[in-house]
């Protein structure tokens, strides 16, 4: 009998949740000052919240959500003293275990639980969302989905998960008082089951942005079909008078981009690098006004350039003149390149996200694939101008990078630091793909189009040169520190177009590169070509960091 137990253990595939992710290497030692790393936070007078990522099972899938491996539902454990479970956490089963829930702590009244006025209180029910006994969905045991009632005044912010068919205590979770929640909306996918007409998902604040309240609770929400519909959960709301009381000073910021500051790494083909600003000011960058055919040498610094307004058309800049010059200013210059930090309170402050613009002086032409052939197209896609960031998003209870954004062509993703590649240390991989220089977690071939057909722009990555962002940096703007930091540099107020409207014929072009193509394969790249935005195309100028919805929103 042992032999054979030792054979289906042999046999029964290890899922990745079954282990534990951590970062390659331990946390530093961060400067000290101000709230930043200090285990937990306060979000008002009466409500203090700390990050659990260590859990206890409590029922699991092995069938359905991402690549069918099923997910895993978790407790919060153990709890720090003082502090309730106000929700279960759930992750599929496709990735190591890496999450983390928020559990609170009443500080004007203890725990809570009498459903008096204090911050968090006991449910005085619960409402059985779905239960698995009925599925014959791959299964440890049974899991039962149990949605807090809360008492009159407060918000249910998670769900409980049991193994057996009881209701669970009313002591098991809190619930939270309404003038501390935010309303919600569902996030990314963590399990389904469709022929049970049963889904779970993440929950996040429906406003997210640098002034936004609402803080993520790392809970989740469960939905069934055959159910009465349910009320959304809520999320947490940071109502502290010092809303950033929690983020990183200074030498926080710089002690974080030195631990976390991302290499970069070019296509082996590619020829046109980044450089700094100043750079390409220096070399013979030009401004332009409508109207005025005399062009304005920029200054270093780009302090004659027009500072704020909107972007009406009026001015761009353009590439020196002379041939030879702007043939070098199109190269780049990579010796000199230095990237440029936007550091912003998100999810109610309780996380920093650090984005790291790389600027480019040109954006090379775009190439194709349609089936099994590769175009390259002229001059579409080129522009002067490249802007692209990746963004690190940093716990503010630790200092413990969380997410990487990579703003990919098209549109981009988070991913979470587990499914990262690291070098190094803790400093994350990214890949800049030829010509266009968008930013992707891993190297190799992404279809900006229909890749089931195997039609779109092709956007390829590979190791190449190497950029070390951290090599050259600059914190260009963060405006919760107000003085504490030198002004923002001149060129960041320009909010106008970094490279001029391109006057070439898009049909044109496309008529130089399908004289080589079956007919067949013109009008899928036709079709292509007409579903791309201006800017992919490079006619449009692109504009600068400010000029972008991520400035002020989060990511996505």
């Amino acid at each position: 009998m042992g032999s054979f137990l030792s054979f289906i253990s042999k046999k029964r595939a290890i899922l990745p949740i079954e282990t534990s992710f951590s970062l390659p290497s331990p946390l530093p030692s961060w400067p000290s000052g101000g709230g930043f790393a200090k285990g937990s936070i306060s979000l008002g007078d009466e409500l203090e919240v700390c990050q659990v990522s260590t859990f206890s099972k409590v029922w699991a899938t092995h069938e359905g959500g991402q690549d069918d491996l099923g997910a895993t539902f978790f407790n919060p454990s153990p709890l720090p003293s003082g502090y309730s479970m106000l929700g279960c956490y759930a992750q599929p089963n496709n990735q190591p275990l890496f999450g983390w829930v928020l559990v609170g702590r009443d500080t004007a009244n203890g725990c809570g639980g009498d459903g008096g006025s204090g911050a968090l209180a006991m449910p005085v029910d619960y409402t059985l969302v779905w239960s698995s006994e009925s599925s014959s969905v791959k299964q440890d045991g049974h899991g039962y989905f149990w949605l807090p009632t809360p008492p009159e005044g407060y918000k249910a912010v998670g769900v409980v998960v049991t193994a057996a068919p009881e209701k669970p205590s009313v002591d098991q979770v809190r619930c939270v008082r309404a003038d501390l929640t935010e309303e919600s909306e569902n996030d990314a996918a963590i399990w389904n089951s469709d022929k049970d007409g049963f889904s779970v998902n993440g929950v996040r604040p429906s406003t997210r942005g640098i002034q936004a309240l609402g803080v993520l609770v790392g809970t989740f929400i469960a939905q069934a079909s055959n159910s009465p519909k349910l009320s959304s959960l809520a999320c947490l709301k940071n109502t502290s008078s010092n809303f950033t009381s929690c983020m990183p000073n200074l030498s926080q910021i710089e002690a974080i981009f030195q631990a976390y500051s991302p290499w970069v790494y070019l296509h082996p083909d590619e020829p046109f690098f980044p450089s700094s600003v100043s750079w390409f000011f220096d070399n013979g960058a030009l401004l332009y006004q409508k109207g005025n055919q005399n062009p304005t040498k920029i200054s270093s610094d780009g302090s004659n350039l027009p500072q704020g307004g909107s972007n009406d058309g009026n001015y761009w800049i353009d590439l020196p003149v002379d041939g030879a010059q702007k043939e070098k200013v199109k190269k780049g210059d990579l010796s000199t390149a230095k990237v440029y930090l936007h550091i912003k309170p998100m999810l109610g402050a309780t996380f920093t996200d650090v984005a790291v613009w790389i600027f480019y002086p040109f954006n090379g032409a775009a190439r194709a694939k349609v089936e099994f052939i590769n175009v390259s197209l002229g001059r579409i896609g080129e522009h002067v101008g490249d802007w692209e960031h990746v963004t690190l998003r940093i716990s503010n209870f630790n200092g413990e990078l969380w997410r990487v954004y990579f703003s990919e062509h098209s549109s981009g993703r988070w991913v979470d630091a587990s499914q990262v590649e690291f070098e190094e240390g803790n400093k994350p991989v990214t890949y800049a793909s030829l010509h266009g220089h968008a930013l992707y977690a891993k190297e190799g071939l992404v279809l900006q189009g229909n890749s089931k057909l195997g039609i779109g722009i092709r956007n390829d990555t590979k190791k190449g040169s190497k950029m070390d962002t951290g090599e050259r940096f600059e914190v260009a703007a963060a405006e919760y520190l107000g003085s504490a930091i030198p002004g923002e540099p001149a060129w960041l107020d320009y909010e106008r177009e970094w490279g001029p409207k391109i006057s070439y014929n898009i049909a044109d072009e496309l008529k130089k590169v399908e004289r080589f193509l079956p007919k067949r394969i013109r009008s899928a790249l036709e079709k292509l070509i007409s579903s791309l935005p201006d800017e992919v195309l490079g006619e449009e100028g692109p504009t600068g960091p400010k000029g972008k919805n991520n400035w002020n929103m989060d990511e996505n």
